[in-house]
């Protein structure tokens, strides 16, 4: 009986540490989120910052590059982008206008797209807090950009010191291992760092062609809002699936509000950048980087956006990654170190430790 009961508290005790733990991971699943997305952007790092440590740049330094041309590709982003963006809102409503009471005359007078763009400004207006409400509102919106840039400046953090610190927690995991497993859990953690990186220096070719090549064709057919709608296309191909169908349903929906022949022609223009991508770009560019089909991206993006949150489905196709390449090494005893390595930018070879 003392040992029935020993065994039971035992297991008991267990039980009650596993719910408890996976509790606990679900609490903290944004944090899991952050830190899963810094070792992505690690990954993706990491060739380059090795490229330039083989000559004689510090690892910390090659860091500080990547960020420091990540921040200047950003801003001279927003220096070409806004002010074309601003005219080509401007010219598309006549003069955008400065007071409540010209936005009233406009909204009256307008119509069209122009119509009910101005009449969802005017209602938004309309709907501003005022008062207590809006110190309220304003102390909210404060806190929530506050969030985002200690996510922001958390993730990238990790990013750094993940580059530093993946060898010292390799040879930690080693050390914990019997032999015979050592050589088979290393090639496979190489081999998911490095369709991990592929996939993102592959996806950062592929949103500036898309953007790139759709904004020049809107502006050949004369789209309204040709630029933002092109770099609007180029952002989403981040979002597996949803993205491309969502680009397609904006350029097709301000085609519309000149004539169907325009809505056809952007749409067709979406399609056809779309093939292109499909059956040229993406073979050449990203290979078999993560070699998933597309009903796993679809079942991926779905879980994924069940379980974390709208924000996280652009890690879908990573996290899908990670679990297929376990499950062929796990379950179908593939040996990792004959899977082709992808190389986006970089050799294979120099994504091998």
């Amino acid at each position: 009986m003392q040992e029935t009961a020993r065994r039971a508290f035992i297991a008991s005790l267990i039980f009650v540490a596993v719910v408890a733990s996976a509790l606990a991971l679900w609490k903290l699943r944004i944090v899991l989120a952050l830190l899963f997305l810094a070792f992505i952007i690690a990954a993706s790092m990491r060739p380059s910052v090795d490229w330039l440590a083989r000559r004689r740049i510090p690892r910390g330094v090659g860091i500080l590059l990547h960020y420091v041309l990540l921040a200047g590709l950003i801003g001279l982003l927003l220096w070409a982008i806004v002010p074309r963006a601003i005219d080509q809102v401007d010219k598309a409503l006549g003069g955008i206008p400065t007071s409540s009471s010209e936005l009233e005359r406009q909204a009256s007078q307008s119509t069209g797209f122009k119509h009910e763009i101005l009449v969802r400004v005017q209602d938004g207006l309309d709907e501003l807090p005022s008062g207590a409400e809006l110190i309220d509102s304003s102390l909210s919106l404060t806190f929530t950009a506050f969030e985002v840039l200690v996510g922001v400046f958390f993730t990238f953090a990790c990013a750094a010191y993940w580059i530093f610190e993946r060898e010292r927690a390799e040879m930690l995991v080693m050390s914990l291992l019997p032999r015979d497993r050592r050589r088979t859990v290393r090639d496979t953690w190489n081999l998911i760092d490095a369709k991990l990186g592929a996939y993102v220096r592959g996806l950062l070719i592929l949103v500036t062609f898309v953007a790139s090549v759709l904004s020049f064709i809107f502006y050949l057919i004369g789209l309204p809002f040709w630029l933002l709608i092109g770099i609007f296309a180029g952002i989403v191909e981040i979002v597996p699936v949803l993205g491309p169908i969502a680009a397609g349903a904006v350029a097709v929906g301000v085609g519309f509000t000149e004539s169907w022949q325009l809505a056809l022609a952007a749409g067709l223009a979406v399609l056809g950048v779309r093939l292109f991508e499909d059956y040229v770009i993406i073979p050449r560019v990203l290979g078999h980087a993560v070699g998933l089909t597309p009903l796993t991206v679809l079942v991926s993006v779905t879980a994924v956006a069940f379980l974390f949150g709208g924000f996280a489905v652009f890690l879908s196709i990573p996290f899908a990654a990670v679990i297929a390449t376990l499950v062929d090494v796990v379950v179908r005893h593939r040996n990792p170190a004959d899977e082709e390595t992808p190389a986006v930018l970089f050799p294979a070879k120099e994504n091998e430790s």
